[in-house]
């Protein structure tokens, strides 16, 4: 039998390849590939070229593979809770009528309207789709039930709330379609309604005689269930994942696929509809005349007060009583300053609630995400790290090893012992 026989061919550790470089690169690869479709932060797989081995993960990719931390949460709501508390005693101690029926049922219409505009700003940053178009949204929907709120709550509020739904959808579309980032498309149909709201000339004092006071505690305690709710669903990761499907992972400019359609269409339809919602009850318990304005103030409370809340800036993350507790803290601020004649502009709170939700995000997304997943050579970083590896360490990547060489070349001096 020949010496180059396949029967006696000692084991290389090459497994039939020659080129056992080769062999470890495409184990690195594969390696490479299935960690990437474990920890994408959003479960997608990455359009475009497929990465070198030698490519490092991204940082979201190596650190959203898990269940995010939610310490962080509970430990900023539990200062949210604090700090309520806290302004609800400078009110009391102003005025104790204010936090007293009937002063509380303005309270908590005015804590419902802020509320459903901050749901719809913590919806669709989740979404990946912030939609800045709500201020004007909901101060379009104030004009509109100041000026049909004579013909009844329904026929009032039903063609409002159809517009706001059909215009979400038409903004969801042109994202969908086009794949443009979803804050600049809702940017310009805020403009657009813009236009609307101050074709008016002069403040529009609310017709008709609903009164929301009677409904007070149901309509917060409404906005109260679908903020819990919300966050409580926000922190499972299949649910976070399956709404933020739009949200970038890699070149933003690639399509995230048909299953990024749904959650972008039920977002900005909700969040529009809530919008027109908050506007509705404003004008509803405001004593005044509606002024046209641009309604920017009130996207920036809504977005201030969603990010205050812990809703990452990102999307990823966030709380589950957050929103509650800041809307509940934002509410009785604003009744607070009302009642100092503080004088204080809604665009200036706008402005320092989101400078302090943007502080809050970076803490949350510093301390929030998961455990950092080992790479592939971690144990040879650590040995390089401790000083013990060397260039001429063993590699291990074989499972069998290599026979000795035979010293003295001659064929039939083999394993099996000498023929002589």
């Amino acid at each position: 039998m020949a010496y180059d026989d396949t029967t006696y061919r000692r084991d290389t550790g090459d497994r039939g390849d020659s080129n056992p470089a080769a062999y470890r690169t495409g184990l690195a690869a594969a390696d490479y590939r299935a960690r990437r479709r474990d920890l994408d932060p959003d479960g997608i797989e990455v359009d475009g070229e497929e990465p070198t081995p030698t490519e490092p993960l991204r940082r979201d990719e190596a650190d959203d593979g898990g269940r995010d931390r939610l310490g962080i949460h509970i430990g900023w709501e539990i200062l949210l809770l604090l700090a309520v508390a806290a302004v609800a005693f400078l009110l009391y101690r102003l005025d104790p009528a204010s936090v007293r029926r009937p002063a509380l049922d303005g309270l908590l219409i005015s804590g419902a309207s802020i509320g459903l505009l901050a749901l719809g700003a913590g919806l669709t940053l989740r979404a990946g789709v912030p939609n800045l178009a709500l201020g004007p949204i909901a101060l379009a929907g104030a004009l509109h039930f100041a000026e049909n709120g004579d013909d009844g709550l329904v026929k009032a509020a039903v063609p409002a709330l159809i517009i706001a739904a059909v215009g979400g959808l038409a903004v969801a579309l042109f994202v969908i379609v086009l794949h443009v980032p979803g804050w600049i498309a809702t940017l310009g149909a805020g403009m657009g309604v813009v236009v609307y709201d101050q074709l008016r000339t002069a403040p529009v004092a609310v017709q008709g005689g609903y009164d929301p006071s009677n409904q007070a505690f149901y309509l917060f305690g409404g906005f109260a269930l679908l903020a819990v709710l919300g966050g409580a669903l926000g922190t499972v990761t299949p649910i976070r994942r399956m709404v933020g499907r739009l949200r970038p992972a890699g070149d933003p400019a690639l399509r995230r696929g048909a299953g990024a359609a749904l959650p972008v269409i039920a977002a900005l339809v909700l969040s529009s509809v809530f919008a027109v919602a908050a506007g509705m009850l404003i004008a509803a318990q405001s004593a005044a005349p509606i002024a046209p304005g641009t309604g920017l103030e009130w996207t920036g409370i809504a977005f201030g007060t969603a990010l205050l809340a812990g809703t990452s800036a990102y999307g990823r993350r966030g709380g589950i009583f957050g929103t509650l507790l800041a809307v509940a803290g934002i509410t009785l601020f604003l009744e607070y300053a009302d009642r100092r004649d503080l004088d204080i502009a809604l665009f200036a709170v706008a402005a320092c609630t989101i400078g302090a939700g943007l502080i809050v995000s970076r803490l949350v997304e510093t301390y929030g995400r998961p455990l950092p997943v080992p790479a592939v050579g971690a144990d040879w970083n650590a040995a390089a790290s401790a000083g013990t590896w060397s260039p001429d360490m063993p590699e291990t990547w074989a499972t069998s090893a290599t026979p000795p060489e035979n010293a003295s070349g001659r064929w039939d001096e083999g394993p099996w012992g000498s023929t002589r």
